[in-house]
């Protein structure tokens, strides 16, 4: 199917092609027709599958761009993920040629800014919840003509702190408004909520992960955890990758690990959920440019962050699913492009190869590190 067919207008299709996009990804494919009738929807599918244009593409189809008013809101979790989404609105109308303002809404900034800004009637605004909640009830965002209303992330926000904002973002729009949810995870209590504030919610699915196999799978045997920090310095060494994310599961290791790896000259840097805003924004921009070869975060840290041109992925904690180890080492070998997955485990976690080969379908080759280079260990 194409995009034509899909009854995109001609101009946003012109704009796709700009970026190198000539066809619809399946959850593209899937949302299009329900968003640009107006349906709610939850659109479930893995980072890097596109769902961020297949929510904002009928966004920008539904668009009154005659009426100076915000019209769409949408809601992220993180300021990465906001930045990048505003960014991609932005790509999206100067692309088009289409008079579309969007104008980003995130805390640790400037409030009065943020207000004088929203004087030019931002079509689209893209935010925090905090933030966004907070200036509708100064009465300075005003809400009654929005049309659409994206929960990014939903199963994060829809599961802490952050629903009760989220909450007062959907009934200050009109009740006529159209909901739309996206995660890539599914969780009973966000969809519980979701189906709360929309009851007739389409669910729409781009299928289940597919294995990518561009991506070589590599473990190493540590003689136990103290010996890993080690064992990943070699590793980074020997395979001197262009751009890696490292995986752990707690913020502190994240931290530690960045310091061990500076101390041994390989530019590194943790993002971390902890962290400034500031901090977070000069690690991501660093990786990005590659000032920065090593990004170490968590699971949560990196949720959402679409990052391009990753060669290596590197699990420093084990993911004990087999969906979790998929969707992590989703992250490098995209865009045809070969990618490598090594995973650094004890000898009671090496019992986790079997699954993940068996449930995934993949081959796993163990190897060790030695005199600077990564040697292949003999199957027994």
């Amino acid at each position: 199917m194409t995009f034509s067919e899909l009854q995109l207008a001609p101009e946003l299709i012109a704009a796709l092609e700009k970026q190198q996009i000539s066809h619809p990804t399946p959850i593209q494919s899937a949302a299009l027709p329900a968003l640009l009738a107006g349906r709610d929807a939850y659109l479930h599918a893995e980072t890097g599958t596109g769902k961020t244009l297949a929510y904002l593409l009928p966004i920008f189809g539904r668009l009154d761009t005659a009426q100076a008013a915000t019209q769409t809101v949408i809601v992220a979790p993180t300021h990465e993920l906001a930045l990048q989404i505003h960014r991609q609105c932005c790509d999206l109308a100067q692309n088009a040629g289409w008079p579309v303002r969007s104008l980003l809404l995130i805390g640790g900034t400037s409030t009065e800014r943020q207000i004088d800004k929203l004087k030019k009637k931002p079509h689209v605004v893209v935010g925090s919840p905090g933030r966004i909640a907070e200036l509708i009830a100064k009465g300075k965002l005003k809400a009654q003509f929005v049309r659409s209303v994206v929960i990014d992330e939903a199963d994060r926000l829809l599961s802490d702190e952050s629903t009760v904002a989220v909450r007062a973002i959907i009934q200050a729009a009109p009740r006529t408004r159209q909901l739309i949810f996206a995660s890539a995870t599914l969780e009973r209590e966000s969809m519980a909520i979701a189906k709360e504030w929309a009851p007739e919610l389409l669910m729409l699915q781009a299928g289940a992960a597919a294995v990518n196999e561009n991506i070589e799978h590599l473990y190493l045997i540590c003689e136990d955890e103290r010996d890993k920090p080690d064992q990943l310095r070699k590793l980074l060494h020997a395979l001197a990758p262009e751009r890696a994310i490292v995986f752990v599961h707690r913020n502190d290791v994240a931290e530690r690990i960045a310091l061990k790896l500076a101390h041994h000259k390989i530019p590194a840097a943790d993002l971390n959920a902890a962290l400034h805003k500031e901090d977070r924004k000069r690690a991501m921009d660093g990786f990005r440019s590659g000032k920065i070869r090593v990004l170490i975060t968590s699971d949560i840290a990196a949720r959402g962050l679409d990052i391009k041109g990753v060669t290596h992925v590197f699990n420093f904690d084990v993911p004990t699913l087999s969906q979790a180890y998929l969707h992590r080492v989703g992250r490098t070998g995209r865009a045809g492009v070969s990618g490598l997955a090594v995973t650094l485990m004890t000898e009671i976690e090496a019992r986790l190869v079997r699954r993940y080969q068996e449930e995934l379908g993949i081959d796993m080759q163990r190897v060790r590190t030695r005199e600077g280079k990564v040697l292949s260990v003999e199957r027994p």
